[in-house]
C-alpha cells in the first residue's frame, strides 16, 4: 500500500510535537531503546497497560519513571513483594469513631500512571486484585464501586531470569497488557555512552530537569484523535487472519483472543500517529504484532525445549499470510 494514496484527514501537528519532545527528553537520559520508547508512547496513546521485561540493570524502571514524569498527572509507584496483600494495593475500609462508620482509604492504585515494580514478586491473590482495575478501570470494595480517573495506565516491570521468590503472572492478567516490551542489553557503543554519562555526573541533573510535556487533558484529547484514524477493511482482515492462525498453529498451545485482535489494531493506530500518519499501513501491523502477541501466546512444550521464542513463531505466521498492499 502506498502511503501517498491517502490524504491526511487529521491535523497531527500538536501530537507529533508532543511525541518528538518526549522522545528528545528521554533520549538525553536513556541511551538507545528507541523501539521501547516508541512502544511506551504508543501504549499511552492507545489507552493500554504495558509490561516491561528485562534483566536487572537495563533501566526498565528509569524508562517508565521518565515517561510518567513527562506527563502532568498523578503518579504512584508500588513495589511488589511476596508479603503484599490486595488491600495494600487497592485500599481498605477503616472504622472512623467520629462518624461511627467505615471509611474507604484509597490505595496507591488510585492514580493516573501507576508503576508496579517487579510485578511477578507478589502472590496470586495480589495479582488477581489487578484484574478488575486494569480491564474495567474500577475497584469494587465491600460492594461499592470506585472509578479510576482518566487517564489510567499501569506500567509494570519484571525480571525474567530470577525464579526465587517470584510468581508467574496468570494468563488472564497478561492478556490485559497491551504490550510486553523486552529490553535487551545495550550494544558496546551504547554501553560506552552510558558509562561516560554517569562518569560526568550528568544523569541526576538531567532527571531533575525533566518537566511535564503533556497534561491529563492532552492525553485524553490525543487518544480520541488516534481512535478516529482510518483503517482499511483489508488491513482489518489481515489482523484477523494473523490472530486466527495463532489459534491453529501446531507450535502453539494457546493462541490470541479477540482482545488481541483489537489490541493490534489500536496499537497500530497509535504507531501510525507517532510516525505522522492518520491511517494505518500493513507495516504498522507487522511492527506492533510481536509486542502485542508475545505474552498472549503459549508455545507447546516441545517448542519451548527447542529454544524457540514466541517472536519466532509470530514472524513465521506473518510470513505465511499475504500482506495487503
Amino acid at each position: 500500500m502506498e502511503e501517498g494514496i491517502f490524504e491526511q484527514r487529521t491535523d497531527l501537528g500538536r501530537l507529533n510535537a508532543a511525541v518528538n519532545q518526549i522522545k528528545a527528553t528521554l533520549g538525553t537520559i536513556i541511551v538507545g531503546q528507541q523501539d521501547s520508547i516508541d512502544l511506551l508512547i504508543a501504549g499511552i496513546l492507545a489507552d493500554g497497560h504495558v509490561l516491561i521485561e528485562g534483566v536487572p540493570g537495563v533501566a526498565k524502571t528509569l524508562t517508565a519513571k521518565l515517561v510518567a514524569k513527562a506527563i502532568d498527572a498523578q503518579y504512584s509507584r508500588i513495589q511488589f513483594t511476596p508479603d503484599l496483600m490486595p488491600s495494600d494495593v487497592l485500599g481498605t475500609s477503616v472504622f472512623d469513631p467520629k462518624t461511627i462508620d467505615f471509611e474507604f482509604k484509597k490505595g496507591p492504585i488510585f492514580g493516573n500512571i501507576i508503576l508496579i515494580d517487579e510485578i511477578n514478586r507478589a502472590p496470586a491473590k495480589t495479582q488477581s486484585a489487578l484484574f478488575e482495575v486494569m480491564e474495567e478501570r474500577q475497584v469494587t470494595i465491600d460492594g461499592q464501586k470506585y472509578q479510576m480517573q482518566e487517564p489510567f495506565i499501569v506500567l509494570a516491570t519484571q525480571n525474567p531470569v530470577e525464579q526465587e521468590g517470584t510468581y508467574r503472572l496468570p494468563e488472564a492478567q497478561l492478556d490485559r497488557f497491551l504490550f510486553k516490551i523486552e529490553i535487551k542489553y545495550p550494544s558496546l557503543e551504547e554501553e560506552i555512552r552510558i558509562i561516560t554519562q554517569q562518569h560526568q555526573h550528568k544523569t541526576a541533573d538531567q532527571l531533575a530537569e525533566v518537566k511535564p510535556i503533556l497534561s491529563k487533558e492532552d492525553i485524553i484529547s490525543l487518544r480520541n484523535q488516534v481512535r478516529s484514524f482510518h483503517v482499511e477493511p483489508k488491513i482489518l482482515e489481515f489482523v484477523a487472519k494473523v490472530i486466527h492462525e495463532t489459534r491453529n498453529n501446531k507450535s502453539l498451545y494457546l493462541g490470541g483472543s479477540p482482545r488481541a485482535s483489537l489490541a493490534v489494531v489500536n496499537a497500530a493506530k497509535a504507531l501510525a500517529a507517532i510516525r505522522g500518519r492518520d491511517f494505518v499501513t500493513p507495516d504498522d501491523i507487522v511492527w506492533v504484532a510481536p509486542a502485542v502477541l508475545r505474552h498472549r501466546i503459549m508455545l507447546t512444550p516441545d517448542k519451548e525445549m527447542e529454544g524457540v521464542s514466541p517472536d519466532d513463531i509470530i514472524k513465521q505466521i506473518i510470513q505465511k499470510i499475504e500482506v495487503p498492499r
